[in-house]
């Protein structure tokens, strides 16, 4: 498909899941808007890199997600969004009781709110071009649950919502709203935490993918970035005109259970 003339502003997209999707929407010719809250060196190159790459402008915009201002700020700076993805994310495991307040907030200012600053200043602009996609990347989280992820089971769950809400405004307008829900993703973070658990468990690394990290997604294998990316060029298509409001799972059949 083309998406060629159109801005994809991809949020917590230096690494990981978010790169996937920028890369994946790059390919299809969208300019993008890259962003984290670092603005680093390897940052701005990053940018370089892909529009070397990908023959399309490709931007860094310093944005911190846990800020509404700044939210809304990344929105006007880019100058236009015909596709946002709210893909920033950060992680707490503690018990609801002992889970500290300020991660607690901070999950859900950056799992959950951003998305609604971002959307609130990137729906103007998509009314204003005719056209719109809102990608927002849950979890297998926004539709089940587990142990001491109290935050971000929350704020996945409220984000799987306000998509629903997102895609009810919208319905009349050629503009859409989805809700990705990633299994276990192979990312370097997630790499990180397989070396980290061959350690606590003193298992090698298939016990550990087959025993504690697949453990909930059947199909015993890792999504990956790649995979992610396709799904959401492929919402950006005109195939997916009619999809809105719903949840598109990535996860090997872990919310089948």
């Amino acid at each position: 498909m083309d998406l060629k003339g159109k801005t994809a502003v991809v949020t917590g997209s230096t690494s990981g899941i978010g790169l996937g999707i920028a890369r994946a929407l790059a390919s299809e010719g969208a300019d993008i808007v890259l962003n984290s809250f670092t603005d680093s060196e390897e940052d701005q190159a990053l940018a370089k890199d892909l529009a070397a790459e990908f023959g399309v402008s490709v931007r860094y915009i310093r944005a911190d997600m846990s800020k509404g201002d700044e939210c809304r700020a990344l929105i006007a700076q880019a100058g236009a969004c015909d596709i946002l993805v709210n893909n920033a994310g950060i992680q707490h495991v503690a018990a609801i009781e002992a889970f500290p307040v300020e991660k607690w907030d901070a999950i859900i200012a950056i799992n959950l709110s951003s998305a609604f600053h971002t959307t609130a200043a990137a729906l103007p602009m998509m009314r204003r071009a005719g056209w719109g996609r809102v990608l927002n990347v849950a979890s297998a989280h926004g539709l089940t649950a587990s142990p001491f992820k109290g935050a971000y089971v929350a704020a996945k769950h409220g984000i799987v919502g306000f998509t629903k809400v997102t895609a009810l405004e919208t319905a009349e307008e050629p503009i859409t709203a989805n809700a990705i829900c990633p299994g276990y993703v192979l990312t370097p973070l997630v790499e990180a935490q397989i070396a980290d658990q061959m350690k606590v468990h003193g298992m090698d690394r298939e016990t550990v993918l087959r025993e504690v990290m697949l453990l909930r997604q059947p199909s015993r294998q890792f999504a990956t970035v790649e995979q992610i990316g396709g799904t959401a060029v492929f919402l950006c298509s005109p195939s997916a005109d009619q999809i809105t409001g719903t949840t598109i799972s990535v996860d090997g059949g872990w919310t089948a259970l």
